[in-house]
């Protein structure tokens, strides 16, 4: 399982800004997916590795459905 952040709709957004301004704190929305890890080779995974490194960010190599 995956989980990340969830993509809102205007309205569902709204709601979430709403509460937040009601209690004075911040609320990040997280949803979870049913995925499978790929299986990457070690020249596979230096690159992801590199352009993680790049973007700052983390990567997950998952198989098609």
């Amino acid at each position: 399982m995956l989980s990340s952040l969830s993509k809102l709709t205007p309205a569902q957004l709204e709601e979430v800004k709403s509460l937040e301004k009601e209690l004075g704190k911040t609320l990040l929305s997280y949803s979870s997916y049913d995925v499978v890890a790929e299986d990457l080779n070690v020249a596979e995974l230096e690159k992801v590795r590199e352009l993680e490194k790049s973007l700052g960010t983390a990567l997950v190599a998952v198989k098609a459905v």
